[in-house]
C-alpha cells in the first residue's frame, strides 16, 4: 500500500536504499524490542542453579539479575537524550554493540563477576524500544504510527512474557549457555539489518544535533537511581530497616532533588522537567508506573504457583519447560492486542486506550480468584492480563508523543520506560516481600502459603486497577490522535 505523508522515510547514511517499507520497518524495530526485552527473563528459569553453576552464595548470583535492572533504569533516559542529539539510528546501532558483547561474555562466563560484568552490558541496550518507538514516529506516515507505536511499545512485555518459556526450554533441553549465544547472533544480525534497511530520520527530526550533552545531569540521575533502585532490588535481603538501606533512601531523596535542582537550572538538561511536569506527561508516567507494577507482579506470582508441588494441595506441579508452555499464550496475547489498541486509539485517542488496557489487567487478576487451583485458569489469568498490558503499553507513549516537543521525543520515552522500570523493581520487591512474610515449610523449601498468592494477586489487581482510574485523569481529548504532533 502506497502511503504519502509530511514525514517520508530518507535514506539513510552507508548506502541504504531510497526508500523503505514502512512494514519492513516496524517487524525489524518490534523483532529488536523483543529480543531485548527478552534479556529481562533470560535468567529466570535457571536463577535456582545459579549458586550451584557458579559455586557462589545466592546473595552473590542475585546480582546477575540486579545488575541489568540497575544499568538498564540508568542508561534509557540517557540513551533517548543522545538519540534526540546525535541520530536516534546511531544510537540504536551503538545500543546493540553492548547487548552482543554482553551477551557473549555472559555465554563464557565461569565466576560471578564476569556473569554480571556481562549482564550489565546486556541492560546498556535497554534504550533501545523508546528510541526506536521516537524513530518510528519520524518515519512514518502519520496515519501508520498509532499502529507502529503499540508493536513497538508493547514489545517490551512481548519480549519479556516470550523469554521465560523461550529460556526454560532451552535451559532444559539443551545448555544456559546457548540462551547467551543465540542473543549474540541475534544483536549481531539486527545490527547489520538495521544499517542496511533502515533509514535515518531527517535532519528536520534532529534539529537538536548541536546542543551540548548534560555529563552532570546524567551522572546525577544515575546516583540517584542507584541509591533508589538498589535497596527496592535488595531490601529484603538486606533488611528494609536495616541502616544501610534506609541510609540508600535517605540519599536517593537527597540526590534527586538536587539533580531536579540542576536540571532546572541548566539550559541542556538531560530531562527537560517543566515538560515533564506537564499534566499530561506526569500523569501518564505515574498511571505508568503502576502498569509496570501489575504487569511484573503476574510474571512473578503465576510461575511460582505452577510449579509449587502438587502434594501443597493448591500447587500445581509444573515442570520448568511446563510452566514456561502455559505462560506462553501470554506473549502471544500482547502481540494480538496491539493492532486493537491501536485502531481504539485512532478512533478514541491513547488516553481511552490506556484506561481500558488497565481494566483489561484488572480482570485478568480478577479471574485468578475463581480459577487459581487450575492450569487452564491460571493461563487464562496471564493471557487476558497480559492483552491489558498490550493496550496500556501500546498507549504511553503515545500520549508522550502527543505531548512533548520534537526535538525530546526519545528523550520523554526513555524517562517514561524508566517510570515503568520503577514499576517493575517495586513490584518484585513488594511481591517479594508478601509471599515471604505468608509462607510455610514444605520439606526442605519455604514456599509461600495459598493465601500469599492470593494477596498477592489481589494487590495486583487493585494496582491494576488505580492505573486506570489515574490514567483516566490525564487530560488528553478521547478523540485526540497521538501523531498529532509533528
Amino acid at each position: 500500500m502506497t502511503t504519502t505523508s509530511s514525514r517520508p522515510a530518507t535514506p539513510a547514511d552507508g548506502g541504504t536504499a531510497p526508500a523503505a517499507s514502512p512494514n519492513r520497518m516496524v517487524a525489524i524495530l518490534a523483532i529488536g524490542g523483543i529480543v531485548v526485552a527478552m534479556t529481562q527473563t533470560l535468567v529466570i528459569p535457571i536463577v535456582a542453579s545459579l549458586p550451584t553453576i557458579f559455586d557462589a552464595p545466592a546473595s552473590d548470583t542475585s546480582w546477575i539479575i540486579t545488575v541489568t535492572l540497575l544499568v538498564g533504569a540508568i542508561c534509557t533516559p540517557v540513551s533517548g537524550r543522545l538519540g534526540d542529539l546525535y541520530g536516534k539510528k546511531e544510537m540504536i546501532l551503538i545500543s546493540l554493540l553492548p547487548l552482543a558483547l554482553g551477551s557473549a561474555v555472559c555465554a563464557v562466563a565461569t565466576t560471578v563477576p564476569v556473569m554480571v560484568a556481562g549482564r550489565g552490558l546486556q541492560g546498556l541496550a535497554a534504550g533501545f524500544i523508546p528510541l526506536g518507538i521516537s524513530m518510528l514516529h519520524d518515519l512514518l506516515p502519520k496515519e501508520r504510527t498509532a499502529g507502529a507505536i503499540s508493536l513497538m511499545s508493547s514489545s517490551l512485555g512481548i519480549g519479556g512474557a516470550l523469554g521465560l518459556p523461550f529460556a526454560a526450554a532451552v535451559a532444559q533441553l539443551s545448555s544456559w549457555r546457548l540462551l547467551f549465544w543465540l542473543i549474540t547472533a541475534c544483536a549481531v544480525g539486527l545490527g547489520v539489518v538495521i544499517w542496511r534497511a533502515i533509514p535515518a530520520p531527517a535532519p528536520a527530526a534532529r534539529t537538536g544535533l548541536r546542543t551540548p550533552f548534560d555529563y552532570v545531569g546524567t551522572l546525577g540521575l544515575a546516583a540517584g537511581l542507584v541509591a533508589l533502585l538498589l535497596p527496592i532490588s535488595k531490601g529484603a535481603e538486606w533488611g528494609w530497616t536495616s541502616p544501610l538501606v534506609l541510609g540508600l533512601f535517605g540519599g536517593a531523596v537527597v540526590v534527586l532533588l538536587t539533580w531536579g535542582w540542576w536540571e532546572l537550572r541548566t539550559p541542556d538538561a538531560l530531562v527537560d522537567l517543566r515538560t515533564t511536569a506537564r499534566p499530561v506527561v506526569l500523569l501518564t508516567n505515574l498511571a505508568s508506573i503502576l502498569v509496570g507494577f501489575a504487569m511484573y507482579a503476574q510474571s512473578l506470582i503465576l510461575p511460582q504457583l505452577m510449579q509449587a508441588p502438587a502434594e501443597t494441595g493448591f500447587g500445581l506441579g509444573q515442570s520448568m519447560l511446563q510452566m514456561g508452555l502455559w505462560m506462553a499464550p501470554a506473549g502471544i496475547a500482547m502481540t494480538l492486542m496491539s493492532p486493537v489498541g491501536a485502531r481504539i486509539t485512532r478512533a478514541r485517542g491513547p488516553k481511552t486506550t490506556f484506561v481500558i488496557g488497565g481494566l483489561i489487567m484488572s480482570l485478568g487478576y480478577g479471574l485468578s480468584a475463581v480459577a487459581m487451583n487450575t492450569l487452564a485458569g491460571l493461563a487464562a489469568t496471564a493471557f487476558v492480563a497480559s492483552a491489558g498490558v498490550g493496550f496500556a503499553y501500546g498507549a504511553m507513549p503515545a500520549i508522550i508523543l502527543g505531548a512533548v516537543p520534537a526535538t525530546e521525543k526519545a528523550t520523554a520515552n526513555g524517562f517514561n520506560t524508566l517510570m515503568r522500570s520503577i514499576g517493575t523493581s517495586t513490584s518484585a520487591a513488594v511481591i517479594g516481600v508478601v509471599l515471604a512474610r505468608m509462607s510455610i515449610s514444605f520439606g526442605d523449601h519455604t514456599l509461600p502459603t495459598e493465601a500469599g498468592f492470593r494477596v498477592a494477586l489481589l494487590l495486583g489487581c487493585g494496582v491494576a486497577v488505580a492505573a486506570a482510574a489515574l490514567a483516566a485523569t490525564i487530560p488528553v481529548r478521547a478523540t485526540e490522535a497521538p501523531s498529532a504532533a509533528s
